[in-house]
């Protein structure tokens, strides 16, 4: 299975709160609107920081900001930023590959695999993702379970 660490989901979900929100924001802003503790939301606001995706402010209005316009961000960068290069197998991430001793010969298509993956995380924008699903229209899930009956009557 191929999973994202709770950091770099975390960090997904704090960058498009970023968009949406759209201004300077503090790591306890962050964290009201999105549930992430404050603690975790400040280790990876420093983070990305870090990684030159957010710059860091400092004095009464200070905060983080975004260094680039969202539709220049990719998720891949993101989740290297905070969980080190993709890479599906050791092949993948440049180590010692103990398969090499036993005459595997998987490690090229499992570069295949990997650059596809990272290809499709290059492809998907911060923009896109903070967009709303339906613009202009806000629907809580309850109201999405409720349509059907409505429609019925």
């Amino acid at each position: 299975m191929l999973k994202l660490t709770k950091l770099a989901d975390y960090a997904v979900i704090l960058m498009c709160e970023m968009v949406r929100v759209d201004q300077r924001v503090c790591a306890n802003v962050l964290a009201e609107g999105t549930g992430v503790p404050t603690p975790t939301v400040s280790k990876i606001l420093n983070m990305l920081s870090r990684g030159q995706l957010l710059q860091s402010h400092r004095g009464l209005k200070g905060g983080f900001s975004l260094t680039r316009d969202a539709s220049e961000i990719s998720v891949s960068e993101i989740v290297e930023i905070m969980d080190g290069p993709i890479a599906l197998t050791i092949c993948t991430d440049g180590g010692i590959c103990e398969c090499e001793a036993s005459g595997c010969g998987l490690r090229p298509r499992w570069q295949i695999i990997n650059k596809a993956v990272k290809g499709a995380l290059d492809d998907v924008k911060l923009s896109t993702l903070a967009a709303p699903v339906f613009p202009g229209l806000v629907v809580p899930m309850g109201d999405l379970q409720e349509t059907p009956r409505r429609a019925r009557q």
